[in-house]
């Protein structure tokens, strides 16, 4: 059986750099280097302060690197002495030409297979980590045997990544399962088994799943839309409980305790983001359109629309709470990441309130733990959230490193990521220095415990899903917030 003993991973982003931290950390015979053309990046994976931020990855870089384990801009070089090479390069939704807003821009994927067959000599396997369409595979393969070499021999496979962000590393050291997907032939056969017996160092056998290249390609895409479907699920019945008087989480309990539905991902908030889960659903969506199956590409839209729905009737929620205006008023704005134990603002909900918030003219104060003040600024002055103004940003955004300071004078207090210090916050403190009324709009329903004492100092309260005082200010959904779509922007507030 061939043997793995050197990898070169193409990418040191999300899913590159703590992939093969783990894998040099539980493989130390192995030799892995993680290459990228941004040299910034690689000093930061050099230093001792990474580029991303996830519990535990720094004592696993630290524990391996110089070792087994490097980060190097000198691609070429780590491409040729490699055994495996791992594409973990971004496959961002297109912005431009056909597909625009839904399929997969695989033009970085293309310009590493076509760089892996220039400066590749012998025999090398080719894993696909990035998120890719069905048959992505079979593209990378054509670019190899179109331009192969007679001492050349690349086998391609697909073992996509099944990473939460914020638990990444026990994910990885603990996974649910692995799967590799290649070619039925001899050939493709050896080349599962070299990547399998790398795995086998610490996964059970019996979670390590081979399939088909084309299943393999589609488990991923089909996961994360499952994953992501549950939760626009989820919040549609929380819309339900709002006009009720139901409470998600009850329901949520109640129907999660059927063995057959499950209690994960039933949480109702503000709305799913991330890297992977609107990426994947609109790239599954294009994919149902090309192959002629409109219905079941209608159907997975449904989930994005949902998505979008939940993020507009929140900020409107919060327009109407505030007196059906909030222009020139200030709002906490607190977390900006798309979940706890990140710093990734990658589609957050957190930019689009801010977004629908500065369409009303919200000056708004943002804090996160973790997210740096250039990258929040950057996600906000992107022309489809800045609506093409970016000084807009600069002139009602302010980014504090102080919660309290964020609190301070203003008229409401918005939770966007459910960070465990908010939790802890002195809301008498908070609620001492707000404008009253003093609103606190919980999208994370991480405040559930606090109702009542909350209450008692003065608050008023609106959380997702559920009706908590008796006495509050109505809000009217069906009104306000009109139904909108992944492709139809909210309506824009007219300018006087």
């Amino acid at each position: 059986m061939f043997q793995i003993k050197r990898i070169c991973c193409i990418g040191a982003g999300y899913v590159g750099g703590p992939t093969c931290s783990v894998i040099a950390h539980m493989c130390p015979e192995i030799t892995v280097t993680v290459v990228d053309v941004n040299e910034s990046r690689i000093k930061a994976w050099n230093s001792d302060t990474l580029p991303i931020y996830e519990p535990g990855l720094k004592e696993v870089v630290e524990s391996c690197r110089g070792r087994n384990l490097f980060f190097s801009t000198d691609i070429d070089s780590a491409i040729r002495d490699a055994d495996l090479v791992f594409i973990s390069v971004n496959t961002p939704t297109k912005t431009y030409g056909m597909g625009k807003g839904r399929a997969a821009d695989l033009k970085f994927i293309e310009a590493c297979a076509r760089r892996i067959v220039e400066v590749s000599d012998g025999y090398k396997i080719v894993t696909e980590k990035s998120t890719v369409p069905v048959r992505a595979a079979e593209s990378i393969r054509r670019i190899f045997d179109a331009n192969t070499k007679p001492s050349l021999n690349l086998q391609v496979l697909s073992n996509p990544e099944f990473l939460a962000e914020g638990t990444a590393v026990r994910d990885l050291k603990e996974p649910d399962r692995v799967l590799i997907g290649g070619d039925e032939t001899a050939e493709g056969q050896r080349a599962i088994r070299a990547l399998c017996a790398v795995y086998e160092h610490w996964v059970p056998q019996a979670r390590i799943i081979t399939t088909n290249t084309w299943s393999s390609e589609l488990s991923k895409l089909a996961a994360n839309a499952f994953l992501a479907q549950r939760i626009s699920s989820i919040n549609s019945i929380s819309a339900l409980c709002e006009a009720t008087g139901a409470d998600v989480e009850e329901v949520a309990k109640a129907i999660g305790m059927d063995q057959r539905i499950g209690s994960k991902f039933l949480k109702a908030s503000v709305g799913f983001g991330g890297s992977c889960f609107q990426k994947d659903v609109l790239n599954l969506v294009y994919l149902c359109e090309a192959l002629n199956l409109p219905e079941v590409a209608s159907y997975w839209q449904q989930v994005i629309d949902m998505n979008e729905y939940q993020r507009r009737r929140f900020a409107c929620r919060i327009i109407d709470c505030l007196f059906n205006t909030v222009t020139g008023k200030k709002i906490a704005l607190l977390g900006f990441s798309f979940k706890k134990d990140t710093g990734d603002t990658r589609e957050s909900s957190s930019i689009y309130i801010s977004k629908y918030l500065m369409d009303e003219g919200a000056k708004l104060f943002i804090y996160d733990p973790k997210v740096l003040k250039e990258q929040i600024i950057h996600d906000l002055s992107q022309p489809n959230i800045s609506e093409d103004n970016p000084e807009r940003v600069s002139e009602l955004v302010t980014v504090t490193s102080d919660p309290y300071e964020a609190c301070q004078s203003a008229h409401a207090l918005v939770i966007c990521t459910e960070w465990d210090m908010f939790k802890e916050l002195d809301y008498e403190k908070i609620y001492k220095k707000m404008l009253k009324p003093a609103f606190i709009f919980d999208g994370r329903r991480v405040l559930d415990h606090l109702h009542a004492s909350l209450q008692d100092i003065g608050f008023q309260i609106e959380t997702i899903g559920k009706k908590v005082a008796a006495t509050r200010i109505p809000y009217t959904p069906a009104a306000v917030c009109p139904r909108i779509t992944a492709t139809e922007p909210p309506p824009k507030k007219a300018k006087a």
